[in-house]
């Protein structure tokens, strides 16, 4: 039996790969700006009341790290606030409300991947709204699904590092990349995926906090290698001769930033049974989507 599905912020790198990939799981109800605003909670009340969905997916939030900095009431509304109305009207529908959250959730201060488990402590306010979103959704909804990813990139939505990597690796002959932040670069396209992988099996007994990434990892330096060696050979028109190592003192931002944020991923690898692609391979096949779909 079909299922409906209310996918909230549609028009993201991850939203619109949602919107393709969610098709054979259900009835799928696609919400984004300017139809839905997320600083309005009565908007999403009565959308939510209107389509009675079975299930919700929240792929949208305030993702300007550092400008969140500045705007901390509109990062609190869109990534805190909003969520806490979403987990309360699917309490009232005992809908699962899915719901993406953030690496930045934790400080950094440690060596080893980050199980769902250990202990958060955000440095910025992009990575404390996005735990209190988490909070308010964990107290108040039986049913739902926390999927903390990292560093997502993709074909669709304004901006990410590897379009601007692109952009500037056309434009200027030396980029200067820091090189002390690690990570897991991830695929919009494999987050997507994998919570469609995930909507089949949703019950009370799954219901929780996942970790899922691209596996392996990276400094910003490292991915941004990666991208002009797959760019190059991919024809992507390029200028970039040099890309110089940098630390994150030399390049300091208005919002801190974990300097290790791995997220370990064997939770959700148990119950899909898989295991996430390498990043280097995912980023490839990006790449090749991206250059087929816009030209380069």
């Amino acid at each position: 039996m079909s299922k409906s599905i209310l996918l909230i912020g549609s028009n993201g790198q991850v939203g619109k790969e949602l919107q393709q990939i969610l098709s054979p799981y259900g009835d799928i109800i696609s919400v984004a700006r300017p139809t839905i605003d997320l600083t309005q909670p009565e908007t999403l009340r009565s959308i939510i009341r209107e389509k009675k969905p079975q299930i919700i997916v929240n792929a949208a939030a305030y993702t300007a790290v550092d400008k969140a900095e500045s705007e901390p009431e509109l990062a609190t509304a869109i990534n805190a606030t909003a969520p806490l109305i979403l987990a309360e009207e699917s309490q009232k529908l005992k809908a699962f409300l899915i719901h993406i959250s953030t690496d930045y959730v934790f400080d950094g201060n440690t060596c080893h991947p980050y199980q769902e488990t250990d202990v958060t402590n955000p440095l910025s306010v992009y990575g404390k709204t996005k735990l209190a979103g988490e909070e308010a959704i964990r107290e108040t909804c039986a049913h739902h699904l926390i999927l903390r990813t990292a560093w997502v990139y993709g074909t669709f939505g304004k901006s990410n590092f590897v379009k601007t990597m692109l952009r500037l690796g056309a434009e200027r002959p030396e980029l200067r990349i820091v090189a002390d932040q690690i990570g897991s670069p991830t695929w919009a396209q494999d987050i997507a995926t994998v919570i469609a992988q995930m909507i089949p099996q949703l019950s009370l007994e799954i219901s929780g906090t996942y970790h899922y990434t691209n596996s392996g990892v990276a400094s910003w330096y490292d991915f941004a290698v990666a991208i002009f060696e797959e760019a190059q050979q991919l024809g992507f028109p390029l200028k970039v001769a040099s890309i110089v190592p940098i630390t994150t003192a030399e390049y300091p931002t208005p919002a801190r930033r974990p300097a290790y944020s791995v997220l370990a991923c064997g939770k959700i690898s148990a119950v899909l049974k898989n295991y996430p692609p390498h990043w280097r391979q995912r980023l490839r096949e990006m790449l090749i989507d991206f250059k087929i779909g816009h030209g380069a």
